[in-house]
């Protein structure tokens, strides 16, 4: 039977090609380190100590898939806070509680907890491509379901288009460090992370400052109608101009790896040695380090949601009848706090210091929402533009940050991986400490709910100080050439040593067998 091979698909055929390169550089490496026992056991400082050197090659389109995650990533984080920055206007139009409001913003939370684990197993499984038009169509959907429901008896269809939108953010939140990683060499990789989270964060800033300045606070429900279908309408056709751009050009990934991580991984996952998805949940779950920055970064990042979700009501109360106060603090919150990003992840490549970029940045979300909690009362609308700059510097500056020294720890478990556990940790804590502060601002007062959120935050403050570093990722990046000092020279036993892998690369095993990998995880 006859196989026409001009039937392949693109993707399979891509993928084919990605392969045969693969096995090519694990077949040179293997032939570089035949040899028995005796010659492995002298070779740590010997001048004659042969490398390792899989080929790795930047692409400039790196860019663009960037920019393309970000921009609809940016779309669909606009559509988590629509509906909250304007709870006063949706509770009147839709005849619903404040605290109904709020389940708009928690939908995203709620329907995260459960999506994210089919979710990054996709992600692994099917790669970017796959994981990118779901996004995009998903929140392409909500956005448009929502014009149908610009009626005040509709708020059931409303709350149908957030969880097609909260579906398609499912999609998206753990994608920004597998990109990263994907796409980005090793000097660059935070930084791209950074940028990723940064799409993210120009969206929400977009949906705190348009929806107060585009529909009005008025008792005329025809009129906030005609806004409402105007802004959703909006949504959907720069959603669905995205979407068209993500089914067409968005692609899995390089032919070659961007970086020495990546390539030892890529490796990994073409042998017989990649772990399961389960097996890289219950290392990172039972990882003490892993486990102390996965409850730190959902309290951070939870408490932000949290503030986001009720900065509304937060705002009002200090400002009464100053609605578009909230908006222009929300955009101060995020604008800062992208451009925090984007300063952490440099500092990242920069310097490699996550666990003192990490703790000095947490702390300096502590003191700045201290002087938050302080001053909102003095209603000093001055006064609150400055911390808030400073609260969303720190606080929405650490998402990056977060997210790379996961990576880094528990490398080679996938990034999109740790980035998917950290987010459901985030949303179990967006969820609890929303709840806990709508029932501390009702029942008692706003500052009582922000002295709770003060002292979570501290509790978070020593998690992170806890955390033991272990630059895992960063020990497999180390790039050695022959001349360098005997310091630098890397050999397949510090590979061994540094990585967590064990090299098959004796005369006897290795030269029978059939794995196209020469590594295999010794965890």
């Amino acid at each position: 039977m006859t196989t026409n091979t001009n039937k392949d698909t693109p993707r399979t055929q891509d993928r084919c090609r990605r392969i045969i390169s693969l096995m090519s550089n694990c077949m040179s490496a293997r032939r570089s380190y035949r040899m028995d026992d005796d010659d492995r056991s002298g070779l740590i400082g010997d001048e004659s100590a042969k490398l390792i050197e899989p080929t790795t090659k930047l692409y400039k389109r790196r860019w663009y898939i960037l920019l393309l995650f970000s921009a609809y990533s940016g779309m669909n984080a606009f559509q988590w806070i629509q509906y909250p920055i304007i709870s006063n206007i949706i509770s009147k139009f839709y005849g619903v509680g404040m605290e109904t409001v709020d389940w708009m913003s928690l939908i995203y939370m709620i329907v995260y907890i459960p999506l994210i684990f089919p979710a990054t197993w996709m992600l692994d499984r099917f790669g970017l491509r796959v994981i990118a038009i779901l996004g995009s169509i998903f929140g392409t959907i909500g956005a448009a379901v929502k014009i149908l429901a610009c009626q005040p008896p509709l708020f059931d269809v409303a709350i149908v288009g957030q969880i097609f939108s909260a579906i398609g953010n499912v999609f998206i939140l753990g994608m920004p460090s597998k990109i990263a990683a994907t796409w980005f060499g090793s000097k660059e990789v935070s930084t791209a992370c950074s940028i990723g989270v940064f799409g993210n964060q120009i969206g929400i800033a977009f949906g705190f400052f348009i929806p107060p300045y585009m529909v009005p606070d008025s008792d005329d429900v025809h009129q906030v109608a005609f806004y409402l279908r105007h802004l959703f309408t909006m949504t959907t056709a720069i959603s669905a101009i995205l979407c068209v751009l993500v089914c067409l050009t968005f692609e899995r990934g390089p032919l070659l790896p961007p970086s020495r991580a990546q390539a030892i991984y890529l490796q990994r996952e073409v042998g017989a040695a990649g772990e399961s998805y389960t097996d890289s949940i219950k290392y990172f779950i039972t990882s003490t380090p892993a486990l102390l920055l996965l409850l730190s970064y959902g309290i951070n990042t939870g408490s932000f949601y949290a503030i986001s979700t009720l900065l509304n009501t937060e705002i009002l109360d200090a400002f009464p009848n100053n609605m578009k106060f909230a908006g222009e603090i929300g955009l101060i919150l995020v604008v800062s706090g992208v451009i925090g990003s984007v300063v952490c992840g440099l500092v990242l490549d920069k310097t490699g210091a996550y666990k003192k970029t990490t703790a000095v940045v947490y702390i300096a979300t502590l003191i700045s929402l201290c002087l938050y909690t302080a001053t909102l009362h003095l209603r000093n609308i001055a006064v609150v533009y400055v911390t808030s700059l400073l609260l969303g510097f720190t606080m929405t500056g650490y998402l990056p940050v977060g997210f790379e020294f996961a990576a880094e720890i528990t490398y080679p478990i996938s990034e999109g991986t740790s980035s998917g556990l950290l987010n459901a940790s985030a949303q179990v804590f967006g969820i609890t400490l929303t709840l806990a502060m709508r029932q501390l601002e009702s029942g008692i007062s706003i500052l009582s709910a922000n002295l709770l959120l003060c002292a979570t935050l501290l509790v978070g403050t020593v998690l992170t100080l806890l955390v033991r570093e272990d630059l895992k990722r960063q020990r497999a990046n180390e790039h050695r050439n022959p001349g360098d000092s005997p310091d630098i020279v890397i050999t397949h036993h510090e590979i061994e040593r540094k990585s967590g892998f064990e090299f098959r690369g004796s005369s006897g095993a290795s030269s029978n067998s059939s794995s196209p990998s020469p590594f295999r995880d010794r965890r």
